[in-house]
């Protein structure tokens, strides 16, 4: 497949939002829809929430159709966590992937990280070949929906011992 008219782009948080193309968050919604089994269920209000909070955001464009993208989030220094990573079907397997993430962590918010995370549930071949090693050590998770009610209880009674002093 020749790849030479498929364009990268990279958002850019330093500019405003008059100086670059809206992401297309139907696009978005589709690309996942098709290629994450884990993703189907994002409402678009979720996809703008998780692209405002994300930084650096790569695209990959054929003509206008979104065929890549990517995002993470980072301190710039000591941690940074790659979130999703698609490439639509009929554009796998031609090193898109691997350009898309080459990208995401030359970015000047990921190029000096001490430490890259990612979670994958069947892509650990691919992200082995680009130098991701396995760590079972770190990583763990907190179901935060589970909490949430518990949480608020705390926060309420929390005012309610701080309004009663």
């Amino acid at each position: 497949m020749d790849c030479s008219h498929i364009r990268f782009c990279i958002r850019d948080t330093a500019l405003s939002d008059e100086c670059q193309p809206p992401i297309d968050l139907h696009q978005i919604q589709s690309l996942f829809k098709l290629t994450a089994f884990w993703a189907t269920d994002r409402s678009l209000e979720d996809w703008a929430i998780a692209l405002a909070n994300s930084d650096p955001v790569i695209t990959v464009w054929d003509g206008e159709r979104l065929i890549g993208f990517a995002r993470a989030t980072s301190d710039g220094i000591f941690r940074a966590t790659i979130w999703d990573v698609a490439v639509h079907p009929e554009y796998q397997g031609v090193g898109l992937g691997s350009k898309l993430v080459e990208i995401l962590l030359s970015h000047p918010r990921m190029n000096r990280v001490e430490r890259i995370y990612l979670m994958t549930t069947y892509q650990q071949k691919f992200y082995k070949r680009i130098g991701f090693e396995e760590n079972t050590s770190t990583t763990m998770v907190l179901h935060n929906h589970s909490l949430m009610p518990e949480l608020r209880e705390r926060e309420r009674s929390m005012a309610a011992s701080i309004e009663s002093e």
